[in-house]
């Protein structure tokens, strides 16, 4: 399954604090920094992966599934 999330992204730094929190959990991921979006190959529960990316600091939001 394929999650898609709005995060408040306004640069590379701001991209690689995603990609760290989500390298923790072992999923595949894509980041779309201009689109502000971050895409989540995964089977686990919604609210781990939201929880994940809140520890950025950022503004999260799940779009739902693509």
């Amino acid at each position: 399954l394929t999650h898609e999330f709005f995060v408040d992204m306004t640069c590379e730094g701001c991209s690689g604090a995603v990609t760290r929190v989500l390298k923790k959990l072992d999923v595949k991921f894509d980041i779309d920094l201009p689109n502000k979006k971050v895409f989540i190959e995964s089977d686990k529960d919604t609210d781990v992966l939201l929880e994940t990316l809140k520890k950025t600091g950022k503004t999260v939001t799940y779009i739902g599934l693509k």
